[in-house]
């Protein structure tokens, strides 16, 4: 049992953000234009670029004396797109949201698709929504085919590796209801980088929760830099063989569905 706050909404969009000056106030404005009210956590690395000055200019346009829907959270360090998440995570639960979406800041993400993994967990009655994209077919926009590749075949290996019965494992566009968040112990999680969604999508199953995949189109970002490179992958591939060999040792509390 928790209790909700006065004026706010049921649903936080976490956005974890390093040098996106050119996407941060585009993103938050379409995500607030949008039919369904979201509020918006931004939680931003130290960016040098200025991000977060932006946000804090913002702050005071988007928020009311009875309504605040835009935050920020400032850390010191880049330290990962995992623990930017976690710390979103354990800032809203303590506040009292019931949905928690992940989206990126460079419109990789279609804010009007938010309503869509929403009303998945919401009306539906999945525990995790995804925003997958290879549930039909190969959705992806801009992307070279090099990487479209090495993220569809990177998905169908998590799938051998761990059995866990969804298309695309590295999505990173998903919705989690709080008992899911309340459950997963999150000061466990292993795993920075992009890894960091295929081990909340294992763990989210082994506890017994029910994912259920949107399908969407992904759209790589046209400013702002990417922030893939070598290390995320290695960290990716050979981690999950850790893992899944790790999950055979622990004992997970399911859920009572």
């Amino acid at each position: 049992m928790h209790i909700t706050q006065l004026y706010m909404n049921d649903s936080l969009v976490i956005i974890p953000t390093y040098n996106e000056k050119e996407n941060i106030a585009l993103i938050i404005e379409a995500v607030f234009s949008e039919e369904k009210n979201f509020d918006v956590l931004v939680v931003d690395d130290n960016s040098p670029d200025g991000t977060s000055d932006i946000v804090t200019e913002l702050i005071s346009k988007y928020n009311s004396a009875n309504n605040n829907r835009l935050h920020i959270e400032k850390r010191l360090g880049k330290n990962g797109l995992g623990t930017a998440y976690i710390h979103g995570f354990k800032w809203g639960l303590a506040k009292g949201y019931d949905y928690f979406i992940e989206m990126d800041a460079d419109f990789s993400h279609n804010p009007k698709d938010l309503i869509r993994l929403y009303n998945a967990c919401k009306v539906d009655g999945n525990d995790v929504s995804i925003g997958s994209r290879y549930i039909k077919g190969v959705n992806v926009v801009n992307w070279p085919m090099k990487r479209v590749l090495l993220s569809y075949f990177a998905s169908k290996y998590v799938r051998l590796i761990t059995s866990l019965p969804i298309e695309d494992s590295t999505a990173g566009f998903v919705c989690y209801k709080r008992n899911v968040l309340e459950i997963i112990n999150l000061n466990k999680i292993k795993f920075v980088g992009y890894a960091f969604q295929i081990e909340m999508k294992f763990k989210s199953w082994q506890h017994g929760f029910k994912l259920f995949e949107v399908p969407v189109i992904f759209t790589d970002r046209t400013m702002g830099e990417s922030k893939m490179n070598r290390s995320i992958l290695t960290e990716a591939i050979f981690g999950i063989i850790n893992m899944k060999i790790r999950s055979w040792f622990t004992k997970y509390e399911k859920v009572n569905q």
